[in-house]
């Protein structure tokens, strides 16, 4: 018999996905394993697995968001009757806003795919390219998501590429190639020149004009303005700054960096000792429960990584009980999956600790928002030049401020200063943080 096919839940914040797009069509057969769809989430675009062995009826949601438990597609017996459960469907559509909201309809152009509010018409130097998807809106593209997002960032007409992934799949690197050929690649396509109007649309143009205007809030920006707006209003911060001096620090990292498998980075280096520091006070690896405080045995720290949609946090998990070339290969391990959507939930998930780094941008200092459930995150700026006070005499040194934004629930002040003092005897003298 035929079976409804709902919206998982791929990730624990999950509220809903986006479908991206279809790998299989109506009328398809489908078995267990294969993937039907390709599905942003808040933290990642995942392909979306069938469980079900048959053939793929109806599709609910072709392209655009759904909500978890929503209905995504209908699969039973080839020529079987499903008005009965299409009828069904209809009635939970009816019913409200708990389950599926967009409209078959909806998925004509990709532009169609979110709800938009009123606007006047779209300017014509976007048509080419709307015109170009549009062309083949009934066949599909065999394309990685990330590919799939880099050429829509880049206004490409995916028809218009060649893959070289298997079974002609379109890659990152077929998109990069694209991109540097000016728009396009040696693709066979009917679209007629469709390809080189997008081409010469982009080499005319002074201003991007895929910068302004109204656009779609990804799964990702929605669940960071809900969680961080939770924190911000629900936990009552104060925030410490100390400064650490780095002269030794940074003399300890051009050694260990001379024979070092891997070139140990400061932000590894503050990873490391961050670890040491939390194991000394427990008080600070807790979090925030509703009705306990639970603190925690695990010293995992998740690292803040800025990519295109926001920021993900990866998390090092027993921090404490890692090398820094370990702590290194990790970070760098799980920052590449970050930036390229692939990482997991669970490589997200589980941090008692977190570190926000923009030092690397030339901020000297700065506040972070707790990332929920941990009970401080830890704000690095630059390492800058200034004159110090060294045995009585004026120096000049290297400093590095680092804050810590508290959760006045779990944390004292005074807790807090112990920790960030413990941390800055740890970095300035790195040697501890090596035992």
């Amino acid at each position: 018999m035929a079976e409804i096919i709902r919206m998982p839940r791929l990730s624990d914040t999950m509220e809903e996905g986006n479908i991206v797009g279809w790998l299989k069509k109506v009328g398809d057969p489908v078995s267990p394993g294969d993937i039907l769809a390709e599905v942003e989430t808040d933290k990642a675009t995942m392909e979306l697995e069938s469980f079900n062995e048959g053939f793929l009826l109806h599709i609910g949601v072709p392209e655009g968001p759904i909500a978890v438990e929503g209905v995504i597609a209908i699969i039973g017996d080839k020529d079987e009757d499903i008005s009965g459960l299409l009828e069904q469907v209809k009635a939970e559509k009816a019913a409200g806003p708990t389950k599926a909201e967009a409209p078959a309809a909806a998925a004509a152009t990709p532009a169609a795919a979110a709800p938009q509010p009123a606007a006047p018409a779209p300017t014509p130097k976007a048509a080419p390219v709307m015109a170009a998807t549009a062309t083949h809106s009934t066949d599909r593209v065999k394309i990685s998501p990330v590919a799939r997002k880099m050429a829509k960032d880049a206004g490409l007409d995916i028809w218009s590429i060649a893959g070289s992934g298997d079974q002609g799949r379109i890659v990152k690197r077929d998109v990069e190639a694209a991109i540097a050929n000016g728009g396009s690649s040696a693709r066979a396509s009917s679209n007629g020149g469709a390809a080189t109007s997008v081409t010469q649309l982009a080499q005319s143009a002074t201003v991007d004009e895929n910068v302004y205007g109204d656009k779609p809030i990804s799964q990702m920006r929605k669940v960071i303005a809900r969680r961080l707006g939770e924190s911000k209003f629900s936990a009552p911060h104060f925030y410490l700054t100390i400064e650490i001096h780095m002269d030794r620090m940074m003399e300890a990292r051009k050694a260990i960096n001379e024979d070092a498998p891997v070139r140990i980075s400061y932000n590894d280096l503050v990873v490391k000792a961050s670890a040491a520091a939390l194991r000394k006070h427990p008080e600070i690896n807790a979090s925030w429960m509703g009705d306990k405080l639970s603190y925690h045995k695990d010293i995992n720290i998740g690292v803040a990584v800025a990519i295109d949609e926001g920021l993900m946090v990866p998390v090092i998990r027993n921090a404490d009980l890692k090398s820094l070339t370990a702590i290194k290969t990790e970070i760098k391990y799980l920052a590449g999956k970050a930036k390229e959507r692939k990482i997991s939930p669970d490589e997200m998930s589980g941090n008692t600790f977190t570190i926000s780094n923009l030092g690397m941008f030339d901020i000297d200092e700065f506040t972070a928002i707790i990332n929920p459930p941990d009970a401080c995150i830890l704000a690095v700026g630059s390492i800058v030049q200034k004159p110090v006070v060294r045995d009585g005499e004026i120096v000049v040194g290297h400093v590095m401020k680092v804050t810590l934004s508290c959760d006045h629930r779990i944390v004292d002040g005074a807790k807090g200063a112990a920790f960030l003092q413990t941390l800055k005897g740890l970095m300035e003298n790195p040697v501890k943080i090596m035992v």
